[in-house]
């Protein structure tokens, strides 16, 4: 196993790593809106943080030399269902004609009182 970590993405919070690659496989670690330059969020809106968590997975990935359309599958954690719309819509900007598998869940309370955490996996 090899650890991922990269400074275009913010530094882990807690005991665990940015990603891992694992037999030919990438694992990244929750990203919240945090910007990776002040450590703050991008803004207090979900679009802004969906916009910075993206980005930050988009840093993960290019640092273990993976592209976009490796990703396989991306689970969405969002402190309120309501946003979903704006989410929808930001993330499949994101993604354009690549449509990995995903899962979205609404959960009680999110790290920081982020708005959305994302995780991905991809073939590395």
């Amino acid at each position: 196993m090899k650890i991922i970590e990269t400074n275009k993405a913010p530094a882990a919070i807690g005991p665990y790593v940015q990603a891992r690659l694992a037999g030919g496989m990438l694992y990244t670690s929750g990203q919240i809106g945090l910007d990776p330059a002040t450590g703050t969020f991008a803004g207090e809106d979900v679009a802004a943080q969906t916009h910075q968590a993206l980005a930050n997975l988009k840093a993960i990935l290019d640092e273990a030399g993976v592209g976009k359309e490796s990703v396989i599958k991306v689970t969405i954690f969002l402190a309120d269902m309501g946003d979903f719309a704006t989410v929808n819509q930001i993330y499949g900007d994101f993604w354009g004609t690549h449509k990995p598998a995903r899962s979205t869940v609404e959960v009680a309370r999110l790290p920081l009182d982020a708005r959305i955490e994302m995780e991905l996996i991809a073939l590395a």
